[in-house]
């Protein structure tokens, strides 16, 4: 519970609107694939991770493959993968484009991704090839739903 309050008051402070669907949370603006990867727009680049929900049903993240900076990634494409003491699962880009930089961190500390999937853990960043691809995308209300419908069918 302090953990959500922390996370609400952080949200405020940093003007970040979020959603709380059972332990995961949703952020506003961004876009989210059905294979629960998140794309934060910024003009022709992309920022790409993997939602809250899929780090939590991966359970604790003990290893990223990123790709090469120049890489190009094709929209439901994997480009990656997420090694967790579960199960190893890919990473799907939700956009065509072109990597521009890759989150080197999570080298050392692929743990960013359970503790924060939506900043601190980020994957990769993308030169949008085909802006028309993010319009394919859910937006948070949506992806709320899928999340619900696809937990009620487990």
């Amino acid at each position: 519970m302090a953990s959500k309050l922390w996370a609400s008051r952080a949200a405020s402070y940093l003007r970040i609107s979020l959603f709380h669907r059972g332990f995961a949370t949703v952020i506003k603006d961004f876009k989210y694939a059905d294979t629960h990867e998140w794309v934060k727009v910024d003009g022709s680049s992309a920022t790409v991770g993997i939602t809250d929900h899929a780090q939590d049903h991966l359970g604790d993240v003990v290893y990223v493959e990123l790709p090469e900076v120049g890489a190009v990634v094709t929209q439901g494409g994997s480009f990656g993968a997420v090694e967790s003491v579960k199960a190893t699962s890919d990473i799907n880009s939700p956009i065509s484009g072109k990597v521009v930089e890759v989150n080197e961190e999570l080298s050392s500390s692929p743990g960013l991704v359970n503790a924060s999937p939506y900043e601190n853990g980020w994957i990769i960043k993308v030169e949008i090839e085909n802006s028309d691809e993010v319009k394919s995308l859910m937006d948070s209300d949506q992806y709320s739903k899928f999340c619900e419908e696809e937990d009620a069918k487990h």
